[in-house]
């Protein structure tokens, strides 16, 4: 580990679901004190009795990583907090840890989604729920990343980025490791954007596989998904080069092709006929991009800045529109000239 991070002496890392299991686990593995905290006690149940995560069973409990349900207890004494939590549970979570520590050290978010409603990034729900002030102390890791894969050891390249260039290089210190690369980033919008919108897109691609719709298709759906990322990242100020590294255009390749992504599962579920409802039950974690579609709509209507394929998941997910159509009808669109 390099100079940046010597004076961690203890990681609170929130959230115990697949990524978050990961992430714990790649930090106790450099020997740091990493306290995991998760709210689901029976989680906490098999973790302890078992060894191992139930989405990542053939990988064990790494020591010295510490498994507590308190989260006064991960907190306490914490040089660095880093959450896994899903975007949904992100501000009430950061809410319980402002009452409960004495201070507040800096703050590394993985969750990858954008809230609903308000249409905050994570980066900026941890700005609103701690203040301004705190801007600094803000990062972010993001990236093509799939868990079980970081888990085997396979090469893997994310990102880390801060507004402040000296947290994005503590982030590249804490979780390099000969097989997980960090690049340092100072667009943390982009980064966090690129990283959210994704997932809508990779479920969109997933439905047009489960269709039959071929590898034609899935490449005009992932071309054409940047372009919406891109012309709505505008509203939030992201820089265009930013979406076409790993946390945009990386990030989309792996999630829009991946049978290990939740999203893409959920989406091939939708194309064999499952209800949102039964899809969500049957991939058995959140699906991040049902939730951050609702958002981006949210978002797009209030600037005016259409988002076809986007707007076509929302209404599969939300509005009980036919896959099979719903898919023809987007490829069916009128054109016009592409503008990238």
């Amino acid at each position: 580990m390099g100079d940046h991070f010597g004076f961690i002496m203890k990681i609170a890392y929130l959230g115990a679901g697949a990524w978050g299991f990961c992430l714990a686990n790649l930090l106790a593995k450099k020997k740091l004190n990493v306290s995991l905290w998760t709210g689901n006690l029976s989680l906490a149940d098999v973790l302890k009795k078992k060894g191992v995560h139930p989405k990542l069973s053939d990988h064990q409990f790494s020591e010295p990583l510490h498994l507590t349900t308190d989260l006064e207890e991960a907190i306490e004494g914490a040089d660095l907090i880093v959450e896994s939590v899903t975007s949904k549970g992100l501000r009430p979570v950061l809410e319980k840890v402002k009452r409960a520590a004495c201070s507040l050290p800096p703050l590394i978010l993985t969750s990858k989604g954008i809230e609903q409603n308000t249409c905050l990034l994570m980066s900026e729900v941890a700005l609103d729920v701690f203040g301004k002030e705190y801007e600094s102390r803000i990062g972010t890791l993001s990236g093509p990343s799939l868990a079980d894969e970081v888990m085997q050891q396979l090469p893997t390249s994310v990102v880390g980025a801060s507004r402040s260039l000296e947290l994005a290089l503590q982030i590249v210190d804490l979780f390099s490791t000969p097989f997980f690369r960090v690049y340092p980033n100072d667009d943390i919008s982009g980064v966090s954007f690129g990283g959210a919108m994704k997932n809508i897109i990779a479920i969109a691609c997933a439905i047009a596989d489960g269709l039959g719709f071929g590898e034609n298709t899935r490449a005009a759906l992932m071309t054409r998904g940047l372009h919406e990322i891109r012309k709505l990242s505008t509203v939030k100020g992201c820089r265009p080069e930013t979406l076409n590294g790993l946390s945009g255009m990386g990030d989309l390749c792996v999630t829009c092709r991946s049978t290990l992504s939740r999203n893409y599962i959920f989406g091939h579920l939708l194309a064999q006929g499952l209800t949102p409802k039964q899809a969500h039950e049957k991939v058995g974690m959140v699906v991040e991009g049902a939730y951050t579609c609702v958002s981006a709509i949210q978002m797009s209507n209030r600037v005016h800045i259409p988002l076809p394929i986007t707007q076509t998941v929302h209404s599969i997910i939300y509005e009980g529109l036919d896959p099979r159509r719903a898919v023809k009808t987007l490829l069916t669109r009128a054109v016009k000239q592409e503008h990238l």
